[in-house]
C-alpha cells in the first residue's frame, strides 16, 4: 500500500509539473522586433482597425478624447465582468514604462510584463495573426497619444475563473493562429486579415462553447450578445445577403440597404472602419461574401 501511495504521489507530482509547464506565460523572444522601424501614421490605421480606442477610452467618451485610453469600460460576460486598462502613456497608471517587446507580448500573446496571463476578454488570440511590422507601427502611435492618471480598476471575477493560470489552458485549448478561411486572392487575403487578425470580427459574431472558445463550425453565423440584450447577427450567406457594396458603403456610413443604421457596439466598429482606405472596406466586403455556410 504504501509503495502504492508513493507511486501515486509522484503521478500526481509529474501531472503538476507537466500541468504547470504547458499552462506557462511565455514571451515573445527579445530579438522579435530586431531590425523593424515604426511609422507612427500607419500606427494609426493599425489602431483604428484593430479598435484600440473603442475599448480602451473612457466610457462615454467623444471626440478627441477617445484618444486617451484611461479605460474603464465594463465588458459584461458568462465568466465576470471584465474592465478595460489604463493603455495610455502613463509611467505609472499606463504603460508608458513598457518597452516594445513588452507591448508585443502582450498584444500578440496575451502575457503582462510580470509574466501573468491576460484574459482573453482582450483579443490576443486574434492579434497573435498580427504581422510584426504593424505591431511595431503601432505601437509607435500608441507612444504618441496622451498621458491618463487613471488607475486601472480590478476585473470583477469569481473563482475559479479568477486563476490566471487557468488561462495557460484556455490559450492551449483555443489560441491558435490559423487561418480559419482560404484567401486566393490578395484582396480576400487582406480581407481576411481585416476580420481575422485586426478587426477580432469573431469575437462578437462567432458563438462559443461552455468555455469560451470559438465554435468554428459556426465562424460569424452569430452569436448571443455577451450582455444578454439580443443577439449579434450572423454574416454568413445563408442570412446576410446583401451585396458586397452594400457592406462596404454600411462599413463607411453604417446605413443598411433597408434604410436602417447601425447600434451598440457596431457604431464604434464603423467609426473605425470609416477611416480607413476605401479599398479594406472592399476587402472586408469581400471576404464577408466568400464566407461558407455554417458546416455545423
Amino acid at each position: 500500500m504504501r509503495r502504492f501511495l508513493r507511486v501515486l504521489v509522484l503521478a500526481a507530482v509529474l501531472a503538476a509539473g507537466i500541468g504547470l509547464w504547458l499552462t506557462r506565460a511565455t514571451p515573445l523572444p527579445h530579438d522579435t522586433f530586431a531590425g523593424l522601424t515604426g511609422d507612427a501614421a500607419r500606427g494609426a490605421q493599425v489602431f483604428a482597425a484593430a479598435g484600440c480606442a473603442s475599448c480602451h477610452a473612457a466610457p462615454k467618451a467623444q471626440g478627441d478624447a477617445k484618444l486617451v485610453l484611461a479605460g474603464g469600460q465594463r465588458f459584461v460576460s458568462d465568466f465576470g465582468t471584465f474592465l478595460a486598462p489604463n493603455i495610455s502613456s502613463d509611467n505609472t497608471h499606463g504603460i508608458g514604462g513598457w518597452s516594445l517587446n513588452d507591448f508585443g507580448t502582450a498584444v500578440m500573446r496575451g502575457v503582462s510584463p510580470e509574466g501573468h496571463h491576460y484574459y482573453p476578454a482582450f483579443p490576443y488570440a486574434a492579434y497573435a495573426k498580427m504581422t510584426q511590422q504593424d505591431l511595431v507601427d503601432l505601437w509607435s502611435y500608441v507612444q504618441t497619444l496622451p498621458a491618463s492618471d487613471t488607475p486601472s480598476q480590478p476585473h470583477e471575477i469569481g473563482f475559479p475563473f479568477s486563476v490566471r493560470r487557468s488561462v495557460g489552458g484556455w490559450k492551449l485549448l483555443f489560441s491558435k493562429e490559423t487561418w480559419e478561411m482560404d484567401a486566393p486572392t490578395p484582396e480576400l487575403e487582406r480581407g481576411r486579415y481585416l476580420v481575422e487578425a485586426l478587426a477580432h470580427c469573431g469575437e462578437c459574431h462567432t458563438p462559443r462553447n461552455a468555455l469560451g472558445g470559438f465554435q468554428t463550425g459556426k465562424w460569424l453565423a452569430g452569436a448571443p450578445n455577451p450582455s444578454g440584450q439580443g443577439n449579434v447577427p450572423a454574416l454568413t450567406p445563408n442570412v446576410l445577403t446583401w451585396d458586397a457594396a452594400d457592406i462596404a458603403y454600411y462599413l463607411e456610413s453604417g446605413f443598411t440597404p433597408e434604410f436602417d443604421s447601425a447600434g451598440g457596439h457596431m457604431v464604434a466598429v464603423i467609426e473605425n472602419f470609416a477611416v480607413l482606405p476605401a479599398q479594406d472596406r472592399a476587402a472586408v466586403a469581400a471576404y464577408i461574401k466568400a464566407l461558407p455556410a455554417p458546416t455545423d
